[in-house]
């Protein structure tokens, strides 16, 4: 059997510290995000707060639960950009789940668009994207006014593919709302995402309008979206819907010559890192993700770049400078940041995996090594209800087995081989 290679080991170790940190989530040391303090409906307000919670969750990595910005910097790593003004931020490696740095990583705030993520992540495996839908006007109730629409009409038929163009590239309210009406409306479809985010372990997220649109109560935070960025990430569709610049959308249908045709228009994507714009240059190695912007959110901006093999997802939220573009600046320059602090800043915290994924990793089989299965009986004594003493001495123990069993673990679900970038669609 050959020997492991480094990045396999290293790897290895970020699954199985991230089980461990799983475990613990459910333990009554208590990581998980906090409760809300009053339901739903006081989670958000017409003017979110502009100061950090004294609390928030600690997922992740206790460090994550501080407010202000939180960086580890070992020899040779650049400082901080010193202009970022953003409420919240985040910057970690796609792959590994490294967290580099961050600043109120946990802060509930109002995702705007950026909660289309969670939606496409929810809903895009369920329909083949050559499914035909026509629109009927109940399909298109209850959409916020000055929504961002991509323009569908009642009557017209539509693929699955073009409504996903409609809200990756637009973000397409109406698309949205549509989609949601063949996953059988738009209340099952808030249940399906706020059920997924649970999943993916982003607790900071409540879902009420799978659009985005500002709804009380409707929060999530740079942490939760770059978790549910990476997942969607596994998803080649997902990985090329973000990515696609331009593409043409269908219109209205017309008789011409007693011939009925289908006219179309072009469609440009709103991330200007992706697309680029006057003050705003395409960024080297950008592939997506997706934008937001509302009254109450400001602007929020979840983005993945690539250089040299290293793959970094920056999240954005709520930039205090109201300049033109600021969002994309700001993740700009944190990705500029990431990529020459990644292998020189000491990790602050991690993205937790999936709890399937964390489940299935703690499940021994018959192939199980030793050291693996020292882990597993580790992670069950945890989640058998230690106490807090107890459970810090369970999860040390479970760190001193890893480091002697990594080596026979490999790390299957995170990486992005062909990450596309750039797209444009006939």
């Amino acid at each position: 059997m050959p020997a492991p290679t480094k990045q396999t080991v290293r790897r290895s170790l970020l699954v199985v510290s991230a089980v461990l940190s799983s475990c613990a989530l459910s333990a009554p040391l208590a990581l998980a995000a906090p409760t809300p303090s009053a339901g739903p409906s006081a989670s958000a307000s017409a003017s979110p707060s502009v100061s950090p919670p004294a609390r928030m969750s600690s997922v992740g990595g206790t460090r994550l639960a501080r407010a202000g910005a939180q960086v580890d910097l070992g020899v040779g790593a650049p400082v901080l950009p010193k202009d970022v003004t953003a409420r919240s931020w985040i910057v970690a490696d796609a792959e590994s789940g490294e967290v580099l740095a961050a600043q109120n990583a946990h802060w509930r705030l109002p995702p705007a668009s950026t909660m289309k993520m969670l939606f496409a992540d929810t809903v895009l495996p369920k329909f083949p994207k050559t499914e035909k839908h026509t629109v009927v006007p109940t399909d298109l109730a209850g959409i916020g006014s000055g929504s961002s629409m991509v323009g569908i009409k009642e009557g017209e038929t539509y693929t699955v593919h073009d409504l996903w163009l409609g809200v990756f590239l637009r973000s397409g309210n109406d698309a949205v709302h549509v989609l949601s009406a063949m996953n059988h409306g738009v209340e099952d479809t808030v249940r399906d995402m706020n059920a997924h985010a649970e999943e993916l372990q982003a607790l900071d997220t409540h879902v009420v309008s799978p659009d985005g649109y500002d709804a009380p109560g409707q929060v999530s935070s740079a942490y939760d979206l770059t978790l549910v960025a990476r997942s969607g990430l596994q998803k080649k569709d997902f990985r090329e819907y973000s990515s696609t610049v331009r593409a043409k959308f269908p219109g209205d249908t017309k008789e011409e010559k007693g011939k009925k045709v289908r006219e179309s228009f072009e469609i440009q994507n709103t991330n200007r890192l992706l697309s680029g714009d006057s003050d705003v240059p395409v960024y080297q190695g950008i592939a997506g993700i997706k934008n937001g912007n509302t009254t109450n959110a400001g602007a929020t901006f979840t983005g993945v770049a690539e250089r040299n093999g290293r793959v970094l997802l920056v999240t954005v939220m709520h930039p205090e400078t109201s300049a033109r573009n600021e969002v994309y600046k700001e993740t700009a320059k944190l990705l500029d940041w990431g990529f020459k602090a990644a292998g020189k800043a000491r990790p602050i915290g991690e993205l937790v995996p999936p709890r399937s994924a964390a489940r299935a990793s703690a499940q021994p089989s018959a192939g199980t090594t030793p050291g693996e299965a020292d882990v597993v009986s580790t992670q069950a004594s945890v989640r058998g209800g230690a106490g807090g003493l107890e459970v810090a001495f369970a999860i040390a123990g479970g760190v001193l087995v890893l480091l002697a069993g990594a080596a026979f673990l490999v790390n299957r679900r995170w990486p992005l081989p062909d990450l596309v970038r750039r797209r444009s669609r006939p």
